[in-house]
Order: structure tokens, then C-alpha cells, then sequence
């Protein structure tokens, strides 16, 4: 077997596909684990069986398995503490993970909202002027009835008043 070169990065060493696990799903069986562990049913089972071993152990029985410091029913609170906190944490983790998703998420949503409202803003103020630079109704009738009342002044027959009375002059030169 020839020595092995440190400056080169050794061969990776691949684990037994037993020991192989999905993060995925240990995550969610830690955020299982850390619901029950919160929830009031949990502490009302734990009181149960502390009492019953208790019970049991300062009792008349025959079977004192613990006597009374209770050396094995802390053994029994640590060792779940041991698992319970990790898997408490990986939950904490978990969640951390999805809120910073929505909350990345909702930025998002947040500077799109603002864009659009940005966006119909401007159309609205560019609708507003167009609007006002059309003619309204009352602009119209106006302007309508001032072409009709000069229509009819050419059209009219003219009057002994008037010099001339040639009807064929350009309007242009009667401005």
C-alpha cells in the first residue's frame, strides 16, 4: 500500500446504508415529539407514573425496585431530558427555517404590492389628464352653438345696413 499524499483530500468514507438518514424526516418526528412534549396531556401522564412509582416504591409492596432517593426515576428524567432538548431544538431549527421562508416570502409579496400600487397610481394620474383634456358636454354644446349662430349670420340675407352686401367675401377676410 503506498503512503498516503497529505496534500491531496483522502477518499470520503460512505456510511452503511443502515446507518443512513433522511433529515426530513427526523425533523418531523422531532417537531412531533416537541408538540406532545409541550401539551398538557404529556405533564398529566409524567405526574401519573411519577406518582404511581413513587407509590409503588415508599408502599408496603414487596417489590421496591427504587428505594427512596429515587436514584432510577432520575436516571429515567435525564435520559429524557437527553433526548427531549436536542429534539426540542431541532423543532426550534425547523421552524426558524419556515419562518424565514415566509417572512422572505411576504417581502416579496410586500415590494410586488407596492410595485403594482405604484404602477396604477401612475395610470390613474395619466387617465386624470387625459380626462381633462377632453371635451366635456357643456364644452361641446358651445362650441356647437357658436358655429350654428355664424352659419346663420352668413346665411342670412344681408341687411340694407351693411356696405357692399357682397356674400361672396372669404370668411378669413371678415375676422
Amino acid at each position: 500500500m503506498s503512503p498516503r499524499r497529505l496534500d491531496t483530500p483522502s477518499e470520503r468514507r460512505r456510511l452503511p446504508h443502515w446507518l443512513k438518514f433522511d433529515a426530513d424526516n427526523i425533523g418531523v418526528y422531532a417537531e412531533k415529539v416537541a408538540r406532545f412534549l409541550g401539551t398538557g396531556r404529556y405533564l398529566a401522564i409524567q405526574t401519573v407514573i411519577v406518582v404511581v412509582w413513587i407509590a409503588l416504591n415508599i408502599g408496603a409492596f414487596a417489590w421496591s425496585w427504587d428505594p427512596y432517593p429515587f436514584i432510577l426515576l432520575n436516571l429515567a428524567f435525564s435520559t429524557q431530558a437527553a433526548y427531549a432538548a436536542p429534539l426540542i431544538l431541532l423543532a426550534q431549527n425547523r421552524q426558524e427555517n419556515r419562518d424565514r421562508v415566509a417572512l422572505e416570502e411576504d417581502r416579496r409579496r410586500a415590494a410586488q404590492t407596492k410595485a403594482d400600487t405604484e404602477y396604477l397610481a401612475r395610470e390613474l394620474a395619466a387617465v386624470r389628464l387625459a380626462v381633462g383634456d377632453t371635451a366635456t358636454r357643456d364644452y361641446l354644446r358651445r362650441e356647437l352653438d357658436d358655429l350654428v349662430e355664424e352659419i346663420v349670420e352668413r346665411l342670412a340675407p344681408p341687411s340694407d345696413d351693411e356696405p357692399g352686401g357682397d356674400r361672396g367675401v372669404d370668411v378669413a377676410e371678415q375676422r
